[in-house]
């Protein structure tokens, strides 16, 4: 008999750190896990995740978040969060929500929500995007084999598996390009292949575009603008990031997600201060 995998036996770390436990019909709670931080601020991507895993209890019929535009009122921190939902509308195919998360009565995050079916979309693709070049996971710089004082800093980067493209990682020696642009592969540390709720993470989760700018310090997101486009393959998934505005204080950072059947998956925009010297 053939060995069972252990994604087969047991949750996998990004399903038990997103659980959400329903309280009411439209109300639930999470335990916010601190392990996935940054600058000792739960990172964005990943509360989004738990948002949408929220929303996907409320309608078995549009159980994937297709657009998510979230504003972040506030930095989150580890423990209980209280997550309520409204629904503004209902149609055949998708439904739209409000959704709300707040720790101890704070509001952290407000956002709006229209759900769907990724699986039952339409195949038809024309596009002009074209998935970043990369160098194979193993010719890229694992962020794991950071500096310890970075890793202690943002143990996020231990959720995942996370390779950068050499060519957009000179900020790591202290070159950087002056590009705006980061590429890389990135999956979950565990192996669990991506889903919807992943990709949500996988949109916040490398560091912020400035690095290649030279500007290191913590960039906070204002608002965030999540599209989901299909339900990635198994495999890594190719991110490319990039800005090509910064003006009073702010930036914005597009970042696209393409999986392993050199699919657009999930595209991201996001508003946020400029890093502080």
């Amino acid at each position: 008999m053939s060995p069972t995998s252990i994604n087969e036996t047991h949750e996998s770390e990004f399903a038990s750190a997103i659980a959400v436990e329903r309280q009411s019909d439209t109300s639930f709670t999470a335990d916010i896990d601190g392990d996935w931080s940054v600058a000792g601020a739960v990172n964005g991507g990943y509360l989004l995740s738990v948002a949408g895993l929220a929303l996907r209890n409320n309608s078995a019929k549009a159980p994937d978040p297709l657009v998510l535009s979230t504003y972040y009122l506030g930095p989150s921190q580890g423990g209980r969060a209280e997550i309520t939902t409204r629904l503004i509308r209902e149609g055949r195919s998708s439904a739209t929500f409000a959704v709300d998360l707040s720790q101890n009565t704070d509001p952290k995050i407000t956002a709006l929500a229209t759900m769907g079916n990724l699986a039952a979309l339409p195949d038809d693709v024309a596009t002009t995007a074209i998935p970043p070049e990369l160098p194979d996971p193993d010719q890229c710089i694992n962020v794991a084999e950071a500096p310890g004082d970075f890793i202690e800093s943002a143990p996020l980067m231990k959720r995942y598996d996370m390779r950068l493209d050499p060519e957009t990682a000179g900020f790591a020696a202290g070159r950087p390009s002056g590009r705006g642009l980061l590429q890389g592969w990135i999956r979950l540390a565990d192996g669990t292949a991506p889903d919807a709720l992943s990709l949500l993470a996988f949109l916040d989760a490398f560091p912020p575009v400035m690095f290649d700018l030279g500007r290191f310090n913590w960039a906070p997101t204002m608002e965030l603008t999540a599209h989901l486009r299909a339900e990635p393959a198994p495999g890594w998934i190719r991110a490319k990031l990039y800005t090509r505005n910064i003006a009073g204080g702010m930036f914005e950072e597009d970042c696209e997600l393409w999986d392993s059947a050199g699919r657009l998956v999930a595209q991201s925009r996001q508003l946020a201060r400029q890093p502080r010297d």
